[in-house]
């Protein structure tokens, strides 16, 4: 399955059912008056988000939904059935913008959200409706009104609780695949991951998701290399894992590289919590793990993890240390939505 995280797309609810003009005529029955039903009403274009999904490669192949039309009218009183409702099924994670890609209609986060983007058009009503003491047989009656339509962009951003960030062959995939039961293609080339992946990590009877971002480059904030449209992905990621190869000859300025990525994106990227990780230390003798540490040190203000995702040294220590951020974000953010809904959390009950 291709991933596809953005898409354009073109939606129109269904147009109401027309009314209907119609007399009663049946023998031996007098004056039988107007019996002409109301039509029925537009289908909605309606967004579901569900399970079970990570990409928008449906609406690569299909751009337009259109709710259906409402039944017309018919005679003895006989109303048109409702149009059925244009249901776009989206993964977790994914915004609905207008076609300005600026104004945010909808951010879909939870299984089972629905939103109804366009109502279907009201029917008209039959010349039964209209029927009144002073006029007893007219006809006319109201068409149906017109459906809405729009265009609009989905846009996926993945929900993951960590995100690791890093130049190309920093060993992302490598630390996804030794962590997690996730099976991202691992070779020895640059951009060889082209397309954000998702894995679970279990630590201490602990789990969060962790998210592995293609690599980026100086300057891909400006479309260099694959540039900086999957940063997207980690804007709702709680923490970053920034993995720097240690077999690289400067680990100070590849850090600052990225840093820099992160700040010219802005959405708050460069504002999150961060572990800094000086990767493949496997390759490395002990005096150049203490000469490049300090380097690195020097350059993020932070202290810096000694890992190997190939033999595994140190990643235990950092995914302890994840969760352990994680699970103090969570607490905060469980305490705010208390505190702002006047609720408290209360305990087990018999």
């Amino acid at each position: 399955m291709k991933f596809l995280d953005e898409a354009k797309i073109y939606i129109r609810s269904g147009d109401g059912g027309a009314g209907a003009v119609s007399f009663r005529r049946e023998k031996f029955i007098e004056f039988g008056g107007p019996d002409g039903g109301d039509g029925g009403r537009g289908g909605d274009v309606v967004v579901e988000c569900v399970d079970g999904l990570n990409t928008l490669i449906d609406y690569r192949y299909q751009q337009h939904f259109k709710g259906k039309t409402g039944m017309h009218g018919m005679g003895r009183n006989r109303n048109g059935y409702n149009g059925a409702d244009a249901v776009l099924k989206v993964p977790v994670g994914t915004q609905i913008f207008d076609e300005d890609r600026e104004t945010l209609i909808a951010d879909l986060t939870e299984v089972g959200q629905r939103i109804v983007l366009l109502k279907g058009g009201n029917g008209g009503f039959g010349n039964a409706y209209f029927k009144s003491s002073t006029n007893r047989a007219p006809r006319r009656a109201n068409p149906g009104q017109p459906g809405e339509e729009m265009w609009i962009w989905l846009r996926l951003k993945l929900i993951a609780d960590a995100g690791l960030v890093g130049l190309p062959n920093a060993g992302k995939s490598t630390f996804l695949a030794k962590v997690s039961a996730a099976k991202p293609k691992i070779a020895d080339y640059p951009f060889t991951t082209l397309t954000p992946g998702l894995g679970v990590v279990r630590i201490d009877g602990r789990t969060f998701v962790l998210a592995d971002i293609p690599g980026l480059i100086e300057g891909a904030h400006e479309g260099a290399g694959l540039g900086d449209r999957f940063l997207g992905h980690i804007e709702r990621c709680h923490i970053l894992i920034h993995l720097i190869d240690g077999t690289s000859e400067d680990v100070a300025g590849a850090y600052r590289t990225i840093r820099g990525e992160l700040e010219a994106y802005g959405a708050g990227l460069d504002e999150k919590a961060e572990i800094v990780c000086l990767n493949k230390c496997d390759a490395l003798s002990d005096e150049e793990r203490a000469e490049k540490r300090a380097a690195l040190r020097k350059a993020s203000g932070a202290d810096v993890q000694l890992i190997s995702a190939v033999s595994g040294e140190g990643v235990d220590k950092v995914l302890r240390l994840v969760a352990k951020k994680i699970e103090t974000r969570r607490a905060e953010e469980r305490e705010a939505h208390l505190r702002a809904t006047g609720k408290t959390e209360e305990g087990w009950q018999p």
